[in-house]
């Protein structure tokens, strides 16, 4: 498991935004900016370790309660002030990936850490059924109900291209104990089956991810890099602007439809059935 969880969301949205600081009034934890990208603001979003967060969970990347909530509550603030506008002017979201995880802590689960969590992917879902082009930026790890909260709901998702990217939704030392497998047979495993496989480029053939973005040094990025990466993202936020505001173009990529062929299959066919009920 890496020990450098966090570190490259902060450096990425400090990079992108010029900001490295919390907001007035939100927790340590959550790093938000309205800042430009090309000729417009958007609002930058980042989950961040917080070695000295009263909820032990979150110390070290995990996505908590009040970082749930604060998500939510600045994506709810922005589709409310942008609620009259046309869809060409709503605000893009931007959401800076580096997360290890729900916290599945015991204070979390007493307190509902169900609820925090569903109330920020709800509030991103609906940002972006609102028409607010939503991105989001894989730096580091993208894990379980961490991703979830943060980003998974994005109309574009874009990913580093390097060894330091895991998008899963389990752990490998976790996955290996349900599974019954040693962490070498998991791995091996994901070499015959693209989900179960922690290599980016795997994730990538599901058809989920909009572009895999190379860059040199991610915890270092050059100011070249970084310009790169801006222009990457405004190309996803006009393509975002272009198409729908659901999720099919998951499912209607070239990817998708060469390794997922059985999912769509199936969901054709229940599609079929309740439309014929």
């Amino acid at each position: 498991m890496s020990e450098h969880i966090g570190l490259r969301g902060r450096v990425w949205f400090e990079a992108l935004t010029g900001n490295n600081q919390p907001m007035s009034g939100d927790p340590g934890t959550v790093l938000a900016s309205n800042s430009q990208i090309g000729d417009e603001i958007a609002l930058f979003l980042c989950v961040i370790p917080n070695p000295s967060s009263r909820f032990p969970c979150v110390r070290d990347g995990q996505v908590g309660l009040e970082e749930a909530f604060t998500l939510a509550h600045h994506l709810r603030r922005v589709i409310a002030e942008d609620h009259e506008k046309p869809r060409a002017q709503k605000r893009t979201v931007i959401a800076i990936v580096d997360v290890k995880s729900q916290a599945y802590g015991r204070r979390e689960e007493t307190a509902g850490i169900f609820f925090a969590a569903a109330a920020s992917s709800d509030a991103y879902a609906s940002a972006r059924m609102a028409g607010h082009p939503v991105i989001s930026l894989v730096a580091g790890q993208a894990f379980s109900g961490g991703f979830l909260t943060h980003g998974y709901q994005a109309n574009r998702i874009l990913s580093f291209d390097d060894s330091g990217i895991v998008i899963h939704a389990m752990h490998k030392e976790a996955a290996a104990r349900i599974t019954r497998r040693s962490v070498d047979e998991l791995e091996e495993l994901g070499h015959q089956i693209a989900p179960m496989s922690y290599d980016v480029h795997d994730y990538a053939r599901l058809g989920l991810l909009y572009k895999l973005l190379h860059v040199d040094d991610p915890q270092n990025p050059p100011a070249a890099d970084v310009e790169a990466i801006k222009h990457e993202l405004i190309g996803a936020i006009q393509d975002a602007r272009r198409g729908a505001t659901d999720l099919s173009s998951r499912l209607q990529s070239d990817a998708a439809k060469q390794t997922r062929k059985a999912g769509i299959a199936v969901r054709a066919a229940l599609e079929a059935q309740w439309q014929n009920a």
